[in-house]
């Protein structure tokens, strides 16, 4: 894997301003970023995409539309496709969201997510974004997200065009399936991977679990058999590195993020 082809989440280094941030990225010849909406959002989204335009970086990723099975979602996704469309990035991840208030009903939590993302599809389509449904691991089933496998994001995304449809593969999240390597090749032979994120599994959990994300090579994930498998179904575009962690967010973003690089020519 070269360089070429790696992004950097925002979140990873979510400390650092975003012109900081890429201005490192300029720096240490890091090509793409990935970027979350309320950050942007505070900065501006026009300004922003204009800064990173200018510095020669990629958009890879816009993080996050979906939260289907909450109140006012249609509004806030639609918004989320504006905001990736004049960002340049033609993909928006999904996380598509948890049991609504007082369910217990996980296929029917599913089925609205079909759903909604089947009207949200024309909308998208005609702003050139696709839309990436990322499964997160089953532990955020019931508040975060009720597609929990490639195999569950796959069945709905196909539904709908592979140009407009597609599925996120994050190794943190997909790691312990036994089912996902024939998923990726599934989604790889019909170009729905949209996105490809990594990050590693280190334990014990922090409480919440949700800064669990561990630097690229201290944990229990197999990345370089991850990235060869995802690249064997055909995926040859941008590798996003997305950490959530409180120790690494206490240290210098700069370091963090030199620390990040390393570790990704690493695995």
């Amino acid at each position: 894997m070269n360089l070429d082809r790696l992004s950097v989440n925002q979140m990873t280094v979510k400390q650092l301003p975003l012109p900081e941030l890429v201005a490192h990225c300029v720096r240490l010849g890091i090509p793409g970023v990935g970027l979350w909406r309320e950050p942007v959002r505070e900065y501006g989204v026009e300004d922003a995409a204009a800064l990173v335009r200018d510095a020669g970086l990629a958009v890879t990723t816009l993080c996050r539309g979906g939260f289907f099975t909450t109140d006012g979602w249609e509004a806030d996704n639609r918004a989320a496709i504006d905001e990736a469309a004049a960002l340049g990035t033609d993909t928006l991840v999904l996380v598509s969201g948890g049991l609504p208030e007082g369910s217990r009903d996980l296929p029917g939590a599913r089925a609205r997510i079909a759903d909604a993302i089947g009207a949200l599809v024309p909308y998208a389509g005609e702003r050139g974004v696709r839309l990436a449904i990322e499964p997160l691991h089953p532990m955020f089933a019931s508040d975060r997200c009720a597609v929990s496998t490639l195999d569950q994001a796959l069945e709905i995304a196909e539904r709908f065009p592979a140009a407009q449809v597609g599925v996120t593969v994050d190794t943190y999240h997909l790691w312990w399936d036994d089912r996902a390597p024939a998923a990726v090749a599934r989604a790889g032979a019909a170009g729905r991977v949209h996105s490809f994120q990594l990050a590693d599994w280190t334990t014990p959990l922090p409480a919440g679990v949700l800064h669990g994300r561990g630097q690229l090579g201290t944990g229990a994930i197999d990345l370089p058999g991850w990235t060869a498998l995802v690249e064997e179904a055909g995926y040859t575009g941008p590798v996003e590195v997305e950490l959530f962690n409180d120790a690494l967010w206490a240290r210098d973003g700069a370091e963090v993020l030199e620390e990040t690089l390393e570790a990704f020519l690493a695995v």
